[in-house]
C-alpha cells in the first residue's frame, strides 16, 4: 500500500518525522494491520487552521497514495503533548474530498 502523511506544521521544527517513518517501513503502530507501507508524500497541514489540507491530500493522491494519513503529531499531540484542536474538522474536511475509496488513517505511532 502507499500512503500520504500529513502532519502538524507546528511540529515540524522539533520532530524530523522519524518514528513515522519507521512505523511505515516496519509495518508498526497504525500499519500493523496492513503491514509495511510505501510513503509517496509527507506534508505538513499548511498550519493553523489547517487549509492547506485539502489540496495538498488530493496531491497525495495524484502522486500515488492508496490512504492519507494523518499523523500522531496531530492526532495524538505527539511529541509536544498537545493534539491539534482543529484536527476533527481536518479529518472530516479530508474524508469529504477523498471519498469513501480512500482510507484515512488517524495515527502513526
Amino acid at each position: 500500500m502507499k500512503v500520504g502523511i500529513i502532519r502538524c506544521l507546528q511540529t515540524e521544527d522539533i520532530c524530523p518525522g522519524t518514528a513515522c517513518f519507521l512505523v511505515t517501513k516496519d509495518g508498526k503502530g497504525a500499519f500493523q494491520e496492513t503491514g509495511p507501507v510505501d510513503i509517496v508524500g509527507f506534508v505538513t497541514c499548511g498550519g493553523c487552521p489547517g487549509k492547506r489540507v485539502i489540496p495538498r491530500a488530493k496531491m497525495l493522491i495524484d502522486k500515488g497514495a492508496e490512504a492519507i494519513v494523518l499523523s500522531s503529531c496531530m492526532s495524538k499531540g505527539n511529541p509536544i503533548g498537545y493534539p491539534c484542536p482543529h484536527f476533527a474538522n481536518i479529518r472530516d474536511a479530508v474524508m469529504k474530498v477523498v471519498g469513501p475509496d480512500i482510507p484515512i488513517i488517524e495515527w502513526t505511532h
